[in-house]
């Protein structure tokens, strides 16, 4: 029987410690030639407020296909700006296996790739974190990044006070203007959609990360030339290539991936000021799926 996983489900199943390992394991194989996938196949339905996203992956022990809508449109509507199913199948015989909610799976997997890549980036001794945006990546960076660094600062900003002044109540951050945020800030995220750059490389302390999530099109941007400029690290090369603006458009060096860091074959840069752009892929997705499915698998046996 094909088992159905709601978000509720998947909230009390997914927890963060054991997603970090996963999704570094899952970049792992990936750069190590070990998962197929093709990039995003995005279609545009309405240029700058509907998007329909297509990503199939097969990997050693998960393979599936991941639909998600991308409705920045929706934002401040009550409804999110991605929604997302997870179809799973066996690897060994086809046969399926779940259909999932993935709306919190793109939540809780974005920010947790950005905690695995901080672990090995950042320094350990940084204790000050800058959050530009407010939304649900902003939230879930906040609890992520909290399992690998300890952070004695919260700092968030929002194109919306408002917005940025509920967070800071809700999570005792402080509410700080874009620049005041970034200055001095030893990680720094990005989480909006962006259009034209919001982070100059100018305000950007030597030695700070910075973990870009946002403006997923090839023709939006999170950062300056400046701040690309540092030592960058993708999720995948071809992918960010391909819908990455902030890559694209500045033509930036790419140092490495995510997953060759993770496995070993290219050395984590010391005492640089990184950059980590995220697009997300699709195994990222399936593994996080598997993850779930194995641990309600485990409590329906017992």
């Amino acid at each position: 029987m094909v088992l159905y996983l709601d978000e509720e489900r998947i909230r009390e199943l997914l927890q963060w410690d054991r997603l970090i390992s996963t999704m570094e394991n899952a970049l792992a194989a990936f750069s190590r030639g070990r998962v197929l996938q093709p990039v995003r196949n995005m279609l545009t339905i309405e240029e700058g407020k509907q998007y329909l996203g297509i990503m199939p992956a097969v990997a050693d022990d998960a393979m599936g296909a991941k639909l998600v809508s991308f409705y920045p449109g929706n934002a401040g509507s009550g409804v999110a700006t991605h929604l997302a199913m997870i179809l799973l199948f066996r690897t060994d015989t086809g046969e399926p296996l779940a259909v999932l909610d993935a709306r919190l799976i793109t939540e809780m997997r974005t920010a947790a790739v950005s905690a695995a890549v901080t672990k090995y980036l950042a320094a350990s001794d940084s204790h000050i974190l800058a959050l530009l945006g407010s939304g649900v990546q902003a939230e879930a960076h906040l609890h992520a990044l909290s399992q690998v660094r300890n952070f004695e600062e919260i700092r968030v900003w929002s194109r919306t006070p408002a917005h940025a002044e509920r967070f800071a109540e809700k999570h005792g951050a402080r509410m700080a203007a874009l620049e005041a945020a970034v200055r001095g800030a030893d990680v720094i995220v990005t989480a909006t959609n962006a259009i034209e750059p919001i982070l100059k490389g100018a305000w950007l302390k030597p030695g700070a990360h910075v973990n870009a999530v946002g403006s997923p099109r090839p023709n939006w941007r999170e950062l300056d030339d400046t701040a690309m400029a540092n030592t960058l690290i993708v999720d995948s090369r071809e992918a960010v290539l391909r819908e990455s603006g902030d890559v694209i458009l500045s033509k930036a060096t790419i140092f490495a991936e995510a997953g060759e860091i993770f496995a070993g074959v290219k050395e984590a840069p010391a005492a640089m000021t990184t950059i980590f752009k995220s697009v997300g892929i699709a195994i990222e997705d399936i593994a996080t799926a598997k993850l779930v499915y194995d641990a309600a698998s485990r409590e329906v046996s017992v």
